[in-house]
């Protein structure tokens, strides 16, 4: 039996409701397909910062750099600065870690209704640079409170953070249904967008097996509505899939229902995995939370680490569950936090 270190950081707001109950379905299907967790709880994140100033104490990345991946929940709290928890815990582990790939897959869920009135299938995944591009935040704040004050942040695409984003992005397509949509805004912004268009479609000449094509910002945000199935693997730059990523959410019909990964590829330091959403802490503590986008997060840290049988177990045994009608308050049912867990945990 495998075994796996696993580093649990609930985080904030519904991450305490949330990620314990993926983690009990991830060590249901354990016992079923043969691997075990080891697994140890760290207290990060806002509420870390309001009694210590900090998001996670000096050492807290290299105590996380012992662990094969990062269970996450969600990170900030209404009583601290809402600019803080990105720059002081979530871009921290990223960059930190080399966690160069956000990993966000879109599909449609049996048994949930998609706010969209065609029925047509979808399931494509938003690939976002994810250590570089436009959430780099270097600038500053000049003379703010005066009559000429300014705000300037900077972009940063360099050609190895374009490159590297781009095979995976081909290599996963590969594994899929062999089509990329690279999004960009190249026609305004004519120097870093452009330079990252031109990279792209160097790396896509290597994939001649692989259709590529390329598609501005605002038509793509639009595509994702009107027809979505158009789509395979979705590549794209730091803000632009932040905000794609959430856009594919709302198409699913919840935010609650999006799972990701923040990937290290290479696997030279651990992968970091966490819903789409927010730590929504007005819904705190009272069970109501949809766990099915913490429950995905952990398939795809299944995948991650190898054990494919068992992520394709339980993303069945999801769908058997909203095939039945389990739903949470934001699906329109009536199912709580831990009952889904249950659930998912029964069918599987």
């Amino acid at each position: 039996m495998t075994n796996y270190k696993i580093a649990v950081i609930p985080g904030d707001g519904i991450g305490h409701e949330i990620v314990p109950a993926g983690l009990e379905v991830l060590l249901a299907a354990g016992k079923k397909y043969g691997y075990s967790l080891d697994t140890e709880n760290f207290s990060y994140g806002a509420g870390y910062y309001l009694k210590h100033g900090k998001f996670m104490p000096e050492d807290g990345l290299e105590k996380l750099k012992a662990f094969d991946a990062v269970f996450f929940g969600s990170v900030g709290l209404p009583g601290v600065d809402d600019t803080l928890p990105a720059k002081d815990y979530t871009f921290k582990v990223r960059t930190s870690f080399q966690q160069y790939v956000n990993y966000r897959p879109v599909r449609v869920y049996p048994g949930v209704t998609s706010p969209l009135r065609s029925t047509t299938p979808f399931d494509f995944v938003v690939v976002r640079e994810n250590t570089e591009g436009e959430f780099v935040q270097i600038g500053n704040q000049y003379l703010p409170d005066e009559e000429n004050g300014m705000g300037v942040d900077t972009s940063i695409f360099t050609r190895k953070g374009i490159e590297r984003i781009a095979h995976y992005a081909f290599q996963l397509a590969r594994k899929r249904r062999k089509k990329v949509t690279h999004v960009t805004k190249s026609n305004t912004l004519i120097n870093s967008l452009s330079y990252w268009d031109r990279v792209i479609k160097e790396v896509a000449a290597q994939y001649p097996d692989v259709a590529h094509d390329q598609m501005y910002i605002d038509n793509a945000s639009a595509s994702f509505v009107l027809k979505p199935e158009v789509f395979d693997v979705v590549l794209t730059t730091n803000l632009f899939g932040d905000i794609l990523s959430d856009l594919g959410g709302a198409i699913m019909g919840s935010l609650g229902l999006g799972g990701a990964g923040n990937i290290n590829p290479e696997k030279d330091f651990p992968s970091m995995f966490e819903p789409i959403h927010g730590s929504a802490p007005d819904i705190a503590g009272q069970n109501i939370a949809n766990p099915l986008g913490q429950i995905w997060s952990g398939v795809l840290m299944l995948e991650h680490l190898g054990e494919h049988e068992a992520a394709a177990g339980i993303m069945a045994a999801v769908d058997r569950t909203t095939t039945g009608g389990v739903l949470s308050a934001d699906l329109g049912g009536t199912a709580k936090t831990d009952e889904i867990a249950q659930a998912v945990i029964a069918n599987l």
